[in-house]
């Protein structure tokens, strides 16, 4: 199926793999594929996340956007999955599967939070498919200083918890995404609001809540930080109240190709936040790799 936004045609693929099926879009025909992972916000999928940046990136890439387990078109991993393997060994799994179902060989790889844990762990595990690294405020890599769960964090806990989704809760939930949340309006809200309330993923956020306070966070993938090969980026709003600039540093002392970019006055979206810059760096960046 094709589908037409922002002047920019999608393609839409059902990829089986044998945890389930993934909802992938496909976007821009010519150039080094680019595979960009969403966050684990509710209501996040890859188009969701991601629609307002691929005018600019598909002039340079082929562009692959997964929904990742759990969310938007794709499978929802059982309580048994989830209890097995993290959500992180999961969608790694299911994600190589999917590119290889999709014939694709070496890639570029972008990841934001919770997609950033899935990036750093493709990059650590199959070390020379990734080509190029883009890490926006990732899960995993992180070292925080200060207490967690975060505000960002406990906002998306509390989300589905109490009295269920509301607009009110989505809203507190983007104040704690963003900088400036007078950017994102009334309409923004609902939006997101809508997209959070498949019963689907309402049940399997609350086992993938469940198995994150299990598990005590996220996969303690800074212990492997060093096996990274590919040349990495990191993008990161320096007022981001989810996954705080100051845990940055291990990922600077321990990846061995690694540079940093931060943007003030800019939280946990930065693709939102700081669209043209983001979609500049990550342009020139990977370009520089070809």
């Amino acid at each position: 199926m094709i589908t037409k936004t922002f002047d920019t045609d999608i393609r839409h693929h059902r990829v089986p793999t044998s945890l389930g099926e993934l909802a992938v879009a496909e976007v821009g025909s010519s150039g080094p594929c680019l595979v960009m992972l969403h966050g684990g916000g509710p209501g996040a999928s890859g188009l969701a996340n991601y629609h307002q940046n691929l005018p600019a990136l598909a002039r340079h890439f082929r562009i692959l956007l997964p929904d990742q387990p759990g969310f938007g078109g794709s499978y929802r991993p059982t309580q048994d999955d989830l209890d097995y393997r993290s959500i992180t060994e999961i969608t790694m799994d299911a994600l190589f599967q999917a590119l290889d179902a999709l014939g694709v060989g070496t890639f570029h790889l972008l990841g934001n939070s919770l997609g950033g844990a899935a990036a750093i762990a493709m990059a650590q595990t199959q070390r020379e498919r990734v080509t190029g690294l883009v890490l926006m405020a990732p899960g995993g890599g992180w070292l925080p200083f200060g207490p967690t769960p975060t505000e960002g964090q406990k906002e998306m806990f509390r989300y589905f918890n109490g009295g269920g989704p509301s607009e009110k809760k989505m809203a507190a939930f983007i104040r704690a995404m963003v900088f400036d949340h007078k950017q994102f309006g009334a309409e923004v809200v609902r939006e997101r609001y809508e997209a959070s309330l498949d019963p689907s993923h309402i049940e399997f956020y609350h086992r993938y809540n469940a198995a994150f306070a299990a598990r005590d966070g996220m996969d303690p993938l800074w212990k492997n930080l060093h096996k990274i090969k590919a040349p990495t980026l990191l993008l990161w709003g320096r007022d981001d109240r989810t996954i705080t600039l100051d845990g940055a540093q291990i990922m600077l002392k321990q990846i061995p190709d690694v540079r940093l970019h931060v943007f003030g006055r800019c939280g946990h979206w930065v693709q939102l936040e700081r669209r043209q810059q983001f979609e500049r760096l990550v342009v020139d960046f990977l370009r520089e790799l070809a």
